[in-house]
């Protein structure tokens, strides 16, 4: 076995083997939420594109820094499955196809949505605070800022192929996707580029208290107590 597929191995055959299973098994069976997802993605992008569609699409599932919060919050669920119009929407599809069914089938779909929406609500509470900040800081943004429309699902597709990089060591690919982002921002600094580090800094909180919980249950477990139950 040579060097690189040694690495391969050790970087992606936890994750491998935990995909293949389910696969193997059901096929696109596996990833009912996953293809829901993208038909949903594909509706709105093609309602979003029509005049008679704008409007409502932007009604529902556009948030904007300059939204009064509680409409925001109403909004960033639907907000995940409104892909940018100004990017190619193959690509959206393609990545949520790729990164939400690798997790629907390794972490089921209720998490895998409720990391998703965390990714995407750290993005939009972020651009408040940016705005807030100015552009005169680090972590701050223009005011202008105010009118732009959050990274939709992008965002949620970073923040879960961190979660799983972590979650199954494989942490190169994970650092490389974070590193991607910072690229980002240095040569692009956009609203869009800090909400995917945005993104990232709550996913990597959320593995942070995944390991305490998991370190606490192995104590509790290792003293003859019951594990402890949240």
């Amino acid at each position: 076995m040579t060097t690189l597929a040694r690495w391969a191995r050790t970087e992606w055959g936890p994750l491998y083997i935990a995909v293949r299973g389910p696969l193997v098994r059901r096929r696109w069976r596996a990833v009912p939420m996953t293809l829901g997802v993208v038909c949903l993605t594909a509706l709105l992008h093609i309602v979003h594109n029509q005049s008679w569609g704008f409007r409502f699409v932007e009604d529902v599932g556009a948030v904007r820094a300059e939204d009064p919060l509680w409409l925001a919050l109403l909004r960033t669920p639907l907000s995940l499955f409104v892909p940018a119009l100004d990017l190619p929407v193959w690509g959206a599809l393609a990545q949520i196809l790729l990164v939400f069914g690798i997790a629907e089938m390794c972490l089921g779909w209720w998490r895998t949505l409720v990391i998703a929406y965390v990714a995407t609500l750290a993005g939009t509470l972020y651009a408040r605070v940016g705005i807030w900040l100015g552009p005169d800081s680090p972590l701050g943004l223009p005011a202008s800022d105010a009118l732009v429309v959050d990274t939709g699902p992008s965002a949620a597709v970073v923040g879960l192929a961190v979660f799983l990089g972590w979650r199954y060591r494989a942490y190169v690919t994970a650092g490389v996707v974070i590193a991607a982002m910072v690229v980002e921002v240095l040569l692009k600094d956009n609203l869009a580029g800090k909400e995917h580090l945005a993104a990232i800094v709550a996913v990597l909180a959320l593995c942070g208290l995944s390991a305490v919980r998991h370190r606490r249950a192995v104590s509790s477990a290792g003293s003859g107590l019951p594990p402890i139950r949240s």
